[in-house]
């Protein structure tokens, strides 16, 4: 089986304790991910931390999808990692590192992820899903510093 890996990075012009409060509110994945998805969180904790789990449901190419994520990894405020438990894939590990650097901060995303499809996971990869798995982070990287801009405060978060 064959992983595939996305990597994105981007400077937003908040500090890293505003840019991690942000994506450590599962109620704004809503609005950093594409419409076309039809994207809505089902169940999520109000605070998230180790060991949390949410459920989304989305429309990819007019079929209801249920999506379980876990996260596995938690580093207030330099990142975490959510994994799939169900959903689309073999296997979704997305990993969210926040770094400071002089005018803001670096947030990079890594995302590995597996077909479920065998032998031909190649070439859906290459005609359908490699395309929307950018579509989504593209679309992530033109909301995320308006969004963050315009989010208040970092407010404290218990981490233990």
């Amino acid at each position: 089986m064959t992983d595939y890996v996305l990597e994105r990075t981007q400077l937003v012009p908040v500090p890293i304790e505003k840019a991690f409060a942000f994506f450590s509110d599962a109620r704004n994945l809503e609005q950093i991910t594409p419409p076309w998805l039809r994207f809505r969180i089902v169940e999520a904790p109000d605070e998230l931390g180790p060991g949390a789990r949410l459920r989304y449901r989305l429309t990819l190419f007019g079929l209801p999808i249920r999506w379980r994520t876990e996260i596995v990894a938690w580093t207030p405020p330099r990142g975490f990692v959510d994994v799939q438990r169900r959903g689309p894939f073999r296997l979704w590990e997305h990993t969210h590192r926040l770094t400071p650097v002089e005018g803001g901060t670096e947030i990079y995303d890594h995302i590995r992820y597996r077909l479920f499809f065998g032998p031909l996971g190649a070439l859906v990869q290459r005609l359908l899903v490699r395309g929307w798995v950018e579509g989504i982070f593209d679309y992530r990287t033109e909301q995320v510093p308006g969004l963050l801009t315009e989010a208040p405060a970092a407010r404290p978060r218990r981490t233990g």
